[in-house]
């Protein structure tokens, strides 16, 4: 395995539930209730230095538990590595908490995999849609949305 990822399951342990090396991309998959933490130690321990949340998403697996997925990917200017954390969302409680208070980058990240699959960011500062309408009635990336699903644009003064 990579360094990066001996790294992580050296200091959590039992948070890392599997990981993998492919093509010199490293990744954790880790409990989600320990996100914040892992992604903190990540962001200041030096020998990680991850000071740039490059880009975030999620993903649906319909049909499997956890169905959702939560993809974080870092990188470090200072060493110019870069790392990817996972976490599983259950269906049946689809939160995580913000990494917003670690990366300002995650603000506007996070909206938008909550719009689009209707993951919720505990602790986030301002949780709302940021790619559809108010009035659109659910997730759209969520592989279970109907693909015919018609929705008039209607606003608020309607």
């Amino acid at each position: 395995m990579g360094k990066l990822i001996d790294m992580v399951r050296q200091k959590f342990p039992e948070a890392v539930l599997s990981s993998h090396e492919d093509f010199g991309d490293e990744t954790v998959t880790v409990q989600k209730e320990r996100i914040v933490e892992i992604m903190k130690w990540l962001r200041d321990n030096e020998e990680t230095a991850f000071n740039m949340l490059m880009d975030f998403t999620a993903v649906d697996y319909l049909g499997k538990e956890p169905r959702f997925e939560v993809v974080y990917h870092l990188y470090s200017v200072t060493l110019n590595h870069r790392f990817r954390v996972k976490a599983g969302v259950e269906e049946k409680d689809p939160t995580i908490n913000s990494v917003v208070p670690l990366w300002r980058a995650a603000d506007w990240l996070e909206r938008e995999v909550w719009d689009l699959y209707g993951i919720v960011f505990m602790g986030h500062p301002n949780l709302k849609r940021i790619l559809l309408y108010e009035e659109f009635e659910g997730h759209p990336l969520r592989k279970d949305y109907p693909i015919n699903k018609r929705q008039p644009l209607i606003g608020p003064d309607n």
